[in-house]
This record gives structure tokens, C-alpha cells and sequence, in this order.
């Protein structure tokens, strides 16, 4: 999935497929951050010169993993359904 593909999500009228798109979209970054933080870790090219400290990205990282268990926690007390299979569990 890409963030494209949650456009009409986000545009919706509907509160829960609101949430379920703003969910997806925090799991698409959330993956592209933490795959760029594992490539720097290998020593991997990453096609750019990171202007911030590693610290900055891992405040950022932490940041969005928070953000994850509030959004899934909200989820079940809203009863919204989000396929947490693709959840921060699979990434860490």
C-alpha cells in the first residue's frame, strides 16, 4: 500500500474510514522511517546525507510507535476494524 491509496479514505465522510486511513498512512511512514533507520544501521547507501542527528530519527521513531498504540487502542474502545496484522509488531 502507498499513501496514494489512501486518499479517498482520508476524504471520507465517515469518521471511521477517516481513522482507518490515518492509520495506514502512520504504518506506510512508520515503514519507510524504520527502513531507512535499518539501512543506515548496516551501513547501507541511502541515497542521501541525513541532515539530523540519529537521535532526532529515534525521537521520531518512538514518537510514531506511541502514536500506533494510541491509534489500535482507540480502535477496539471504537470499534473500529484496522488489520493490525500490519501493526508495529511486525516491525520490531
Amino acid at each position: 500500500m502507498k499513501l496514494a491509496d489512501t486518499v479517498n479514505g482520508m476524504t471520507s465522510a465517515d469518521y471511521k474510514e477517516r481513522f482507518i486511513a490515518e492509520y495506514q498512512q502512520l504504518i506506510i511512514r512508520y515503514r519507510g522511517l524504520k527502513n531507512m533507520l535499518n539501512k543506515w544501521d548496516s551501513g547501507a547507501e541511502l541515497g542521501f546525507v541525513p541532515t539530523c542527528p540519529r537521535s532526532t530519527y529515534d525521537m521520531q521513531i518512538k514518537a510514531m510507535t506511541d502514536y500506533m498504540a494510541v491509534l489500535e487502542a482507540r480502535a477496539v474502545m471504537e470499534d473500529i476494524d484496522l488489520d493490525t496484522s500490519a501493526s508495529l509488531c511486525e516491525y520490531n
